[in-house]
């Protein structure tokens, strides 16, 4: 988890830049006094912290309860009382697993990754939240299919426990062409199978467009075919990963009505590296996918 989240803060190191911090979110609670959002209600909307890493939490948890968020995701144990605070729940939590290479398909990880997840489901219990995200982990050499069978393995044995706790694992889907070299879970197709197979309704993907349009595209058809086994959904503009507007490939209104249209109602996170003002370009976003 940690060598994703620090090699895309390196990315966006530059972007991130503010003239000072103050400046950043005094301009951005002005324009939410001069322009509230009047949002729809359709979108459950939420964010990523790790794309703003030079703004202190409990700043982040004004700011973005401002704009109409209401969850944030990737973050702690030792932050969920901060969310709490301000009445922000932790939309997409970690705190277990040993990250992105290391998966679910490396049957010698299984005895940890299990006692990982089984310490956590009754701390997300106690929290009130019901998610945790997971991973497939790095190929190295082996078949799709052998990834699978493992993974499957894996992942039943945690079934009861999840269940028993309420909490859904989310196994997210990332691209292996130009962020996350060699990582299995980069197709839709695979990952659908792979939940059907574990056979749970606690056991779901989670879809980042931006990872999806890099590897296969035709979004919105596979949302809708696939829509029974995603249990989230992150954004990002490509390419790059930066701003979801014009300046980018991806035309997200017609991407929200899509996951409107399916029945979904859990969240949306914004998960782009801002090169602008991070929390106007936030703000903007969740008006973009507020249709």
């Amino acid at each position: 988890m940690n060598s994703r989240r620090t090699a895309l803060k390196t990315l966006g190191t530059t972007a991130l830049a503010l003239p000072t911090l103050t400046d950043s979110l005094a301009h951005a609670m002005t324009q939410s006094e001069q322009i509230a959002p009047q949002l729809k209600g359709r979108i459950n909307h939420a964010v990523c912290k790790w794309c703003y890493s030079k703004i202190p939490l409990e700043d982040f948890c004004k700011a973005v309860k401002e704009m109409g968020i209401t969850g944030i995701d990737l973050l702690s144990p030792n932050d969920w009382p901060v969310l709490k605070k301000y009445g922000l729940t932790c939309s997409m939590p970690q705190g277990a697993g040993k990250g992105i290479p290391d998966g679910f398909n490396n049957p010698k990880l299984h005895d940890e990754l299990v006692a990982s997840y089984e310490a956590i489901f009754p701390k997300l219990k106690e929290a009130g939240f019901n998610k945790v995200i997971c991973f497939s982990g790095n190929r190295r050499g082996m078949s799709d299919a052998e990834g699978m069978d493992n993974c499957v393995t894996g992942l039943k044995r945690l079934m009861p426990s999840a269940e028993k706790y309420g909490v859904t694992m989310i196994m997210e889907l990332l691209n292996s062409k130009v962020d996350h070299k060699d990582y299995m879970c980069d197709h839709t197709a695979w990952g659908a199978e792979m939940c059907k197979r574990v056979g749970s309704d606690n056991i779901k993907l989670l879809y980042d467009i931006y990872h999806m349009q890099i590897m296969e595209g035709d979004i919105i058809r596979n949302i809708r075919e696939h829509n029974k086994y995603i249990g989230h959904y992150h954004t990002g503009g490509n390419p790059g990963r930066n701003e979801i507007d014009q300046s980018q490939e991806i035309y997200y209104p017609a991407i929200m009505q899509a996951i409107i249209d399916t029945g979904y109602k859990g969240f949306v996170a914004q998960e782009f590296i801002p090169k602008r003002d991070p929390l106007t370009s936030l703000k903007e976003a969740v008006l973009i996918c507020d249709v």
